[in-house]
């Protein structure tokens, strides 16, 4: 191997961060080092999947959010990938290119009607990064034969619901919007916590991205500042400051 990374215990939270820093470091190395690279994603999100992106071969459990789907297809679909949406028949073209999806490299099947997991695994043949929201529950055979061959050909599944063996199982937390004022203005950005689980990792991570952000993409959201909150000083207690 090339280099070694020691990683230190701390408590204060600047050190906690760094350790956190250096351990997605070390899972997009493994990932290298392992012949397995992962299709790539957004750098917001990167911290938030095991090895820094999606692993060929392995399937992903998300919550029921579009925007979440297009920000995970964006860096792959520019960086050559085709891309196929099943089942998402409210998807629209104008937000998947402000997302940053390439339109070029996208596939569209909004409605594959009550056989979509059979509609899924052939779409799956072909295109290596493919997004599911399920119209029904599947069987467990069925499930693990498109689970066979997602491994034989290197796909990735991004399944809106719970699936068995995901590699990695995304959930919102809390959110809120910014833009609005007293009664006017428009939504800009939401802010929104998102909580990843993995087999890969001894304790979930939780990472805040602008989903969208202003500009309709996706990106790491600021940290909050703490209100300061005003202290009341007693006038006898300025006088003695003033005398000392």
């Amino acid at each position: 191997m090339g280099g070694t990374v020691q990683l230190t215990a701390s408590r204060t939270p600047a050190a906690a961060d760094e350790v956190q820093r250096l351990r997605a470091q070390l899972d997009r190395m493994q990932g290298r080092r392992l012949d397995a690279p992962v299709l790539p994603v957004v750098p917001a999100l990167a911290d938030l999947l095991p090895g820094g992106g999606l692993k060929p071969g392995a399937a992903y459990s998300l919550p029921r959010s579009t925007a979440l789907v297009l920000a995970l297809l964006a860096q792959a679909s520019q960086d050559g990938s085709w891309c196929g949406v099943v089942g998402m028949p409210r998807l629209g073209v104008e937000a998947a290119e402000s997302m940053g999806v390439d339109l070029s490299r996208l596939v569209l099947i909004p409605d594959p009607g009550p056989r979509w997991l059979a509609v899924t695994a052939t779409i799956a043949d072909v295109l290596p990064l493919v997004a599911v929201r399920p119209s029904g529950r599947a069987a467990d055979g069925e499930i693990a034969r498109l689970a066979a061959r997602l491994r034989e050909r290197g796909g990735v599944l991004l399944v809106q619901g719970p699936w068995p063996q995901a590699e990695a199982v995304l959930e919102f937390g809390e959110e809120s919007w910014t833009g609005l004022g007293r009664g006017h203005g428009y939504l800009q950005e939401r802010r929104v916590t998102i909580t990843s689980a993995s087999r890969r990792w001894p304790v979930a991570r939780r990472g805040s991205v602008l989903l969208p952000d202003a500009g309709g993409g996706v990106s790491s959201a600021p940290a909050r500042l703490t209100r300061v909150e005003p202290v009341a000083v007693e006038p006898a207690a300025l006088e003695w400051s003033k005398a000392g």
